[in-house]
């Protein structure tokens, strides 16, 4: 296990556009280009990752709601399904079943939108505003597999509320960790941060 951290990118950067197939709904294609005018939570997961299990019933709780309150939420799993099996379409259907997902659960194959999202980590979170502009990037919370703090998800939860309400978000806001993305051997990503 690789642990990785979030790269942190700029508040106030874009959201990149995206299409991917939501595996959890028949591999029907979501875009975020639909959900103009609503936040947006964005998540990178994959089902096999320690740090990732370790908070995802809280997690689920977490986004299912955040969706009820009117986000646009994605998980994303950008590992690569070949080295990693765990982590293929077929296996991201089963889990997103089996820990209630409510939201889309999709495969970003290509790994594309990790690149773009400059995405290091599973977990790693990001929360847009109305206008698609980077509120808050970092952790679920301070809960990791060992620490022996229960996963409450209150920095998400904190963020997602004032995002909501339209609040200023606080700016210091902590790195998530967790096991690095999975890359493909021919597409290691040049991470880099977004203005």
């Amino acid at each position: 296990m690789v642990a990785a951290s979030s790269t942190m990118q700029n508040l106030g950067s874009s959201a990149y556009s995206f299409e991917l197939p939501d595996v959890a709904n028949t591999n029907t294609l979501v875009r975020l280009a639909d959900y103009v005018d609503q936040p947006v939570l964005l998540m990178f997961i994959c089902n096999h990752c320690p740090y990732v299990i370790h908070i995802i019933e809280p997690l689920v709780k977490i986004a299912n709601s955040a969706q009820q309150q009117g986000f646009a939420v994605f998980a994303i799993c950008s590992n690569d399904a070949q080295a990693y099996p765990q982590d293929s379409p077929e296996n991201m259907a089963i889990f997103a079943d089996t820990y209630g997902f409510e939201f889309p659960y999709c495969y970003d194959q290509s790994q594309s939108v990790a690149k773009d999202y400059a995405a290091a980590c599973t977990p790693d979170f990001y929360i847009y505003d109305r206008n698609h502009q980077l509120s808050y990037r970092g952790q679920m919370d301070a809960s990791r597999p060992g620490n022996d703090v229960i996963p409450n998800g209150n920095e998400l939860k904190a963020a997602l509320d004032n995002v909501l309400t339209g609040t200023p978000v606080a700016q210091q806001q902590t790195a998530s960790v967790g096991c690095s993305i999975k890359w493909s051997p021919d597409n290691q990503p040049s991470l880099r941060l977004r203005t």
